[in-house]
């Protein structure tokens, strides 16, 4: 592996004081082993040969599946109104949440 340069690293106590976090020392030198490891896949991953490999979000193709948009028969409106405890003008009545 090449040797580290400072573009090759992230401070964690930096990314804490943007994400405005409040790490203990013995936090930030755990969670930054675990960046570094994160960061050590990441330039594993550079190293790939990709020229000619297409991105994709998927490893296999999704396709969206409409059904076909027809009118069914729903409910009787007057039969929902019937149940309902409260209506008028064919509209529910339901009691005031806000002042």
């Amino acid at each position: 592996m090449t040797e580290k340069t400072n573009t090759d690293s992230m401070d964690v106590k930096y990314v804490a004081h943007l994400a405005r976090m409040h790490l203990s020392d013995e936090e930030a030198l755990v969670f930054q082993e675990q960046l570094e490891h994160v960061l050590e896949h990441v330039r594993t991953l550079s190293a790939l040969d990709v020229e000619g490999v297409e991105p994709t979000a998927h490893a296999v193709p999704v396709h969206n599946v409409f059904r076909e948009d027809t009118v069914t028969p729903s409910l009787d409106h007057q039969a929902v109104m019937d149940n309902a405890p409260s209506s008028r003008s064919g509209l529910f009545i339901v009691p005031r949440i806000l002042e």
